[in-house]
C-alpha cells in the first residue's frame, strides 16, 4: 500500500469526489491506512522513511477529518473545483439569512435568563441542526448540478450556522459550570 501525496483526499480514500459519503467506508479505509503507516513499522527503517511515515499519517489523518465532517468536506469539494470562499473578504449574505441569525443570536443571548434555560438551547439548536441539514441537502443538489456559486453561498451560510452552534455549546457549558 502506497499513499500519493498527489492525491486528493477522496483519491486517497477510494471515493468518488461526491458530498454523500458512507461514514464506514471512511473509518475503514482509515484504519487500514493507520495500520500501515504505524510508526512500529517503520522503527528500523532509514531516517527518510521514518518521516515518510509521519508525513503519511498526517495527510491520512488532516483526509479523514476532512471528508469526515460535511462542512469541512463540502468546503473541499468547492477548492477541489477552484472555488474560494474568501472568508476574510466576502461579506455579501442574503439579508433574509442574516435577519434569521441576528434573530437566533438575540434568542442566544436571552437564553441564559429563560425560566429554562436548557430547553431554550435546545430549541435553537433544533433549529441550527435542521438548517444545517438543509444546507447539506442543498449542497448536494447544488454541487450535483455543478451550481458552483450557489454551492459556495450554501457553504457560507451554513460555516454561520456552524458557528452559532458552537456558541450555543459555549453557553450551555457556562451554564453547566453555574450548576
Amino acid at each position: 500500500m502506497q499513499v500519493d501525496f498527489s492525491n486528493n483526499y477522496f483519491e486517497l480514500f477510494e471515493l468518488p469526489v461526491v458530498f454523500d459519503v458512507p461514514q464506514e467506508h471512511l473509518d475503514t479505509r482509515f484504519r487500514s491506512l493507520q495500520r500501515f503507516l504505524h510508526p512500529d513499522k517503520f522503527a528500523s527503517e532509514p531516517d527518510t522513511q521514518r518521516r515518510w511515515s509521519m508525513q503519511a499519517a498526517s495527510f491520512v489523518n488532516e483526509a479523514y477529518q476532512t471528508l469526515s465532517k460535511p462542512l469541512k468536506r463540502a468546503s473541499y469539494i468547492l477548492s477541489l473545483n477552484g472555488i474560494s470562499l474568501d472568508e476574510e473578504t466576502d461579506t455579501q449574505m442574503s439579508p433574509m439569512f442574516l435577519m434569521e441569525q441576528m434573530e437566533m443570536r438575540e434568542a442566544l443571548g436571552d437564553a441564559p435568563d429563560a425560566s429554562d434555560p436548557y430547553a431554550a438551547l435546545e430549541k435553537i439548536s433544533d433549529q441550527l441542526r435542521s438548517a444545517q441539514r438543509s444546507s447539506a441537502a442543498d449542497f448536494t443538489k447544488a454541487a450535483g448540478d455543478e451550481n458552483w456559486d450557489e454551492a459556495r453561498t450554501i457553504v457560507r451560510q451554513w460555516q454561520f450556522l456552524e458557528k452559532l452552534m458552537s456558541e450555543v455549546q459555549t453557553v450551555e457549558a457556562r451554564l453547566d459550570d453555574t450548576v
